[in-house]
């Protein structure tokens, strides 16, 4: 499946757009744009369409364009909507793409649409020609629509897609949102000491030089402090520069590293928790689509597993896919692995009794979606004010530690 993949992304090409004009079988005059490799490939793709190009070239790019934005899970999610609905008012899956790609303003989007189109066109089903672009499409998109293709319902299916998506593309937002605010009052905490250390306490240290008396202890530590990153402070920047840059690669290729992370994440206070529920939505979704979509148990437990977005996670469920390929029910599966929540399981076994496990998923995910929520917005409203503590402990104990030798200075004159 990997070398599959790999040779798929491969064959991925970024297209030009060319503009055309010439006459179609009826002797009528047309004209259009496409994306093409070339202007001999748009030459065959217009006969294929039964077009004779009197004229072809390459679309000019404005003069004072900006670069053309990176197609990124939400305008995936954005795209897929507006499919979902063209589909549902009965407008051909073509023509569909054919007009999203003509109303979109991003010109990456528009070639990848346009790359799509011509596949469809030419007879590739849907599915397999999603796969042709997998940085885009993942498995689970793609056995989604080729699911859809063979039942007959694909506008009902990308209706779910498209949900799933959205779902799922506002859950990482929630936990963006948790995890953004902190760091950058911690990034700017760290600055600001930053130019404190290095700029004003040297100053102080001028001063404290001409009273010719000993110290308080906090105020030459600070001293110490000050000068260690004056002397040092470009060799430890260049050490954490390479130990981000060493950790960053250890934890793309590493798949043990990652996994360990990914298990002390869900150990962290308060953090910890909101990334158990996500995880909790993500798998609920995810087997609520694929189940409801017509693909087996099993594999739905694959997609599932995939995409819980955690390695604790990630082997469980696939322990319980190994359980129920066995013949063991999945609410018995679920306990045995003693991670799920009693309501989580109740509500599977539910649903495997009366036949819509689909249903209860989907109330589960719906549930643990606005606990994330709620989770998050009283995350932010606790966060701030420790955040400022913290803050103020930091900044002014610089600040008491430069002005204590004054201070007792002015003790020593009275």
């Amino acid at each position: 499946m990997a070398t599959a993949r790999k040779k798929a992304k491969e064959k991925v090409v970024i297209q030009d757009f060319y503009v055309w004009r010439g006459v179609n079988r009826r002797g009528e005059k047309v004209s259009g744009e496409l994306a093409a490799d070339n202007i001999a490939a748009a030459k065959d793709q217009l006969k294929r369409q039964g077009v004779n190009p009197t004229k072809i070239k390459k679309k000019p790019q404005p003069l004072f364009a900006g670069k053309p934005k990176k197609i990124g899970p939400k305008e995936i999610a954005v795209i897929t909507r507006q499919l979902a609905t063209m589909l549902s008012a009965g407008v051909p899956l073509v023509q569909s793409v054919e007009l999203i790609a003509k109303g979109n303003a991003n010109a990456n989007i528009r070639r990848l649409l346009a790359t799509i189109g011509a596949g469809l066109q030419s007879g590739t089903p849907f599915n397999q020609v999603l796969k042709e672009h997998p940085q885009y499409f993942d498995d689970l998109y793609c056995d989604l629509v080729k699911a859809g293709e063979q039942s007959g319902a694909l506008e009902t299916i990308y209706d779910r897609i498209a949900t799933y998506k959205e779902k799922t593309e506002a859950l990482k937002s929630k936990i963006k949102k948790a995890m953004n605010y902190p760091i950058a009052v911690i990034v700017i905490a760290i600055i600001v000491t930053l130019i404190l250390l290095i700029f004003v306490v040297p100053q102080f240290e001028q001063i404290f030089a001409s009273f010719g008396a000993e110290l308080p202890a906090f105020t030459r530590l600070i001293i110490k402090i000050s000068n260690l990153i004056q002397d040092y402070g470009p060799y430890l920047f260049v050490a954490f520069v390479a130990f981000v840059i060493i950790f960053a690669k250890s934890y793309k290729k590493s798949r043990k590293l990652r996994d360990k992370i990914d298990a002390l994440t869900l150990k962290l206070p308060v953090f910890g928790m909101i990334l158990h529920k996500s995880a909790l939505a993500r798998f609920s979704r995810t087997l609520a689509t694929t189940f409801a979509a017509g693909v087996p148990l099993v594999e739905a437990l694959d997609s599932a597993a995939g995409a819980s977005g955690n390695a604790v996670y990630r082997k469980a469920i696939q322990y319980i896919r190994g359980e129920v390929s066995a013949g063991m029910q999945m609410n018995v599966a679920m306990r045995n692995t003693k991670l799920f929540p009693d309501m989580v399981i109740q509500m599977v076994q539910i649903g495997e009794e009366s036949g819509a496990i689909d249903d209860m998923l989907n109330k589960v995910a719906n549930v643990y979606e606005q606990e994330v929520d709620d989770a998050v917005d009283g995350l932010s409203a606790l966060i701030e004010p420790m955040i400022m503590a913290i803050l103020g402990v930091v900044i002014g104990g610089l600040i008491i530690a430069m002005y204590l030798p004054i201070f007792q200075m002015g003790k020593i004159v009275n």
